[in-house]
């Protein structure tokens, strides 16, 4: 059994604020965070790979599993169907492993609203400026002018719901950012309420004082 539950790590933003990179030196700070792999009907862009980035389905597979329960949360973003699988996330959890979800506002509303709401760890992310924002989006060079375009149009409706969440960090500097990320993460471990091993340590000291009595 593990000494403590595992955490469901919420990273959110709008497109381009870094969510995506700060995950990812997340684990590479911690290399036991699994990353929670979405599934997802969109096509594979070059480079990735099915089963490592993404669970590539079609859509009637998609319909299929959210049908049968087997979704902890979905969405439909910019004409395609995104969710997070359930049973490895509970899985995880259950063994002790804290799971790492880069997802929108209404993916982390609906873990919020889940049976694993308890294990949840919910960090937004904030850009400096707008101006900046589009400028990321811009240089990352993955999306052309017209998708740019939309996904900053979308901005403003994922920024209004940065009070929902537990921590909000403006994302200003990419490596005190990550810090500060790393900070929220050792301290959420140590709550009491997440750590199940603490009440037997404590009836464990409260026998040894009473033998000394």
């Amino acid at each position: 059994m593990s000494n403590r539950r595992g955490l469901l790590i919420i990273l959110s933003s709008p497109s381009g604020a870094g969510k995506s990179t700060l995950a990812r030196r997340l684990r590479d700070w911690d290399p036991t965070i699994r990353f929670s792999v979405s599934a997802t009907t969109r096509a594979a862009r070059p480079g990735e790979v099915d089963g490592r980035d993404y669970h590539f389905v079609d859509e009637p597979a998609f319909r299929k599993l959210v049908t049968d329960g087997g979704m902890l949360e979905h969405a439909h973003v910019f004409g395609n169907f995104y969710g997070s699988p359930l049973s490895p996330v509970k899985e995880a959890t259950e063994a002790g492993c804290d799971v790492l979800f880069d997802i929108d506002w209404q993916g982390a509303q609906q873990i919020r609203n889940s049976a694993l709401r308890d294990s949840v760890l919910s960090i937004f992310l904030l850009p400096p400026s707008i101006t900046e924002l589009r400028a990321r989006l811009e240089k990352r060079g993955q999306d052309g002018p017209d998708v740019i375009d939309k996904r900053m149009a979308k901005s403003w409706d994922e920024i209004s719901h940065w009070d929902a969440y537990d921590y909000v960090l403006i994302n200003d500097d990419l490596d005190a950012t990550e810090e500060r990320l790393k900070t929220i993460v050792e301290a959420e471990r140590l709550r009491r309420d997440r750590q199940p091993g603490l009440v037997d340590h404590v009836r464990g000291l409260q026998h040894e004082y009473e033998d000394r009595a």
